[in-house]
């Protein structure tokens, strides 16, 4: 999973992009709120670790910017400030989570855990894309009034990139959302899956999953 670090403390930075890495995640650092903000709206990435004071654009203003766009990337916010009311103040404006400087980077990595695993907001619970329906709660999905028979891995597969849709997912990022830290990295099995989905689901004039080499797969956030 690729994560985004917006830290303008260069130290802090550093110790926690080595961590991470240690831990088999990626991190792109950025040290400019401006700059970060742009990065998150331009590409992809699993969650954010978003520092609160950040030269050009603050932290909080990030989120408020993201989430009014619709990006629910997760976000860990970090900040200095230990009062109630601007924890309340970062959680209301779209933050997953919040850590107090100084903090410990296993927790850090256990709350990114945690953010990463949750999933993104459902509303009126169920997913649609074009004619199809997927409700979570019920393990079932309808294209148009017909059920169609998924197994579980492969449903989970598909809630994942209809909470994501718009976005391409590569196969690590599925990986490490669908199946669990024992998956093989090196099987096809992402790619199986994706196959047998797509008979199940695709016609001709039906495509709902789209392909781009060395990116990943994502469902059309227009269609």
């Amino acid at each position: 999973m690729k994560i985004l670090l917006i830290e303008d403390d260069k130290e802090i930075s550093k110790s926690i992009a080595f961590f991470l890495k240690e831990k088999g995640y990626q991190t792109e650092v950025i040290h400019d709120g401006l700059i970060g903000l742009e990065l998150a709206q331009r590409n992809h990435y699993g969650a954010i670790i978003l520092d609160y004071n950040l030269p050009h654009l603050n932290g909080w203003e990030i989120v408020c910017k993201l989430r009014k766009e619709k990006n629910m990337i997760p976000i860990i916010m970090l900040t200095v400030r230990n009062e109630l009311e601007e924890k309340i103040k970062l959680l209301e404006a779209g933050a997953d989570d919040y850590l107090t400087k100084p903090f410990s980077l296993s927790e850090l990595l256990a709350r990114l855990k945690a953010i990463t695993r949750r999933p993104r907001e459902i509303k009126n619970n169920y997913l649609r894309v074009k004619n199809l329906t997927l409700y979570p709660d019920q393990f079932l999905v309808k294209k148009d009034k017909e059920n169609i028979r998924l197994k579980y891995k492969e449903f989970a597969l598909l809630q994942y990139l209809m909470e994501n849709k718009g976005f391409y997912k590569s196969r690590q990022d599925i990986l490490d959302n669908v199946w669990d830290e024992n998956a093989d990295p090196f099987s096809n099995t992402v790619e199986v899956h994706i196959m047998k989905i797509r008979k199940k689901i695709e016609t001709n004039n039906d495509k709902y999953i789209y392909t781009v080499s060395n990116r990943g797969y994502k469902i059309d956030s227009q269609i």
